[in-house]
């Protein structure tokens, strides 16, 4: 009898090089069975991040998605389904592990220092949420860490 593969979430960010996510699931496929979802937040841009960041275009998701995804297909040997999420990352992924129940999440980690100054630790937070989450540093080559 076969198991049910994992459901596995991966939250790519526009503003960064996302190849270290098609490295982390190709580990992950190399891990046992799971199918993937791609979720890009829809980014507000200008005025649009405090005026009205629900109502951002979604333009330059859609263009992260038709970029990634075959990379990401490649790599997990399957199709990946993708989706848009809310403008706020930490929103976006519990929006979707509300509604679809995924068991993990592979979310690109920055390491700006802003970030650093705020205090954000978002694999952490949404571990919280009770997913298991592996951080990928955005735009670096380095082993992905579990959170």
């Amino acid at each position: 009898m076969e198991a049910t593969p994992a459901r596995v979430l991966v939250v790519a960010d526009p503003q960064h090089t996302n190849a270290p996510l098609v490295h982390a699931v190709r580990r992950r496929t190399a891990g046992g069975a799971c199918e993937f979802t791609l979720l890009v937040p829809a980014v507000a841009r200008g005025l649009h991040r405090v005026v009205d960041p629900e109502e951002a275009c979604c333009e330059e998701a859609e263009a992260t998605i038709e970029r990634l995804r075959p990379a990401l297909e490649a790599a997990a040997g399957a199709p990946v389904e993708a989706r848009i999420g809310a403008h706020e990352v930490l929103a976006a992924v519990e929006d979707a592990i509300n509604e679809s129940g995924f068991d993990e999440v592979i979310v690109g980690r920055s390491h700006g220092r802003v970030s650093r100054l705020l205090h954000v630790d978002l694999p952490r937070k949404i571990a919280a949420l009770g997913a298991s989450v592996t951080a990928v540093p955005s735009g670096a080559t380095s082993e992905p860490r579990a959170a």
